[in-house]
């Protein structure tokens, strides 16, 4: 489904490169097949590769917090996203996947000869841990890939948006260790028009696919706490993100309206240090 919905949008990107995600209305078949798929479980009809608190009334509350590795008992495979209009994996033009340097850490610089440019922003960590949402998210996904990208401190996706069509930073893979974990060094992105901040991944089943652009297994993002979005774009060059997150909300984000639980980020640091965000991602 995803693949198609990048078809339809490729013949628009040349026409508006800042329309980013688009919202709602854009991702509205993305959305009503999640709220379906709910509808259906909660009458027992399509079996569950978990539960969660939010979906199970009689539930009692969790004492984890958003991010954290789930018990068996509330173990759900991370919520279906698109990949927007931007994904360089291929399904939409650019394919950064089959380039050699995108196996990286660092995705705060562009990578090969005719890119050289800096994505430039307050430092951020970023941690995915994959796990086997069927065993419970209990047993780490060891030997999985993941591409990570997102757009940078002006709002704008390297490889398409006006100015840095010739870039391709904050886009990098990473194959997970043994615990399943994938560590990416990169810089805080920027919050634009319609959308709230957020990174894009795609979970492959191994390296080997994910520099293959084949066979994705999950497409998903990651949110971060308004507190935390608050304190960063209060910080010198973010000016445009202040403006723009001022009329959004988690709860009114086209993506992350139906729930974003198992997507907002455990986040620690300040300005100064740098923040790390962490996500179990079952899969």
């Amino acid at each position: 489904m995803r693949r198609d919905h990048a078809e339809e949008i490729a013949g628009e990107v040349a026409e508006e490169v800042h329309e980013h995600d688009r919202g709602l209305s854009h991702d509205l078949p993305v959305l009503a097949r999640r709220r379906m798929i709910r509808l259906v479980a909660g009458a027992g009809l399509v079996p569950l590769v978990g539960c969660s608190s939010q979906d199970e009334t009689s539930a009692a509350p969790s004492a984890k917090g958003p991010g954290s590795p789930a018990s068996s008992a509330e173990c759900a495979t991370i919520p279906d996203e698109t990949a927007g209009p931007f994904p360089g994996d291929g399904s939409n033009g650019v394919n950064v996947l089959k380039e050699s340097g995108v196996v990286r850490a660092d995705i705060t610089r562009s990578f090969g000869d005719s890119a050289g440019g800096t994505a430039e922003g307050v430092p951020l960590t970023v941690t995915l841990t994959v796990v086997d949402a069927a065993s419970g998210c209990g047993t780490p996904k060891k030997g999985a890939a993941v591409y990570l990208w997102h757009c940078d401190r002006e709002g704008n996706y390297s490889l398409y948006s006006e100015g840095v069509t010739d870039e391709n930073y904050l886009r990098g893979v990473q194959e997970t260790d043994d615990k399943g974990r994938v560590t990416f060094e990169s810089v805080f992105p920027g919050c634009y028009t319609g959308r709230w901040p957020h990174i894009h991944f795609e979970v492959y089943g191994s390296l080997a696919d994910a520099t293959a652009a084949t066979s994705i297994t999950n497409t998903s993002q990651l949110a971060f706490p308004k507190d935390v979005c608050d304190t960063v774009y209060a910080s010198a060059g973010y000016a445009a993100s202040v403006r723009n997150l001022s009329g959004l909300s988690l709860e009114t984000d086209g993506i992350f309206s139906d729930g974003h639980d198992q997507q907002l980020a455990v986040m620690e640091g300040s300005v100064a240090r740098g923040y790390t965000a962490k996500l179990t991602v079952p899969v």
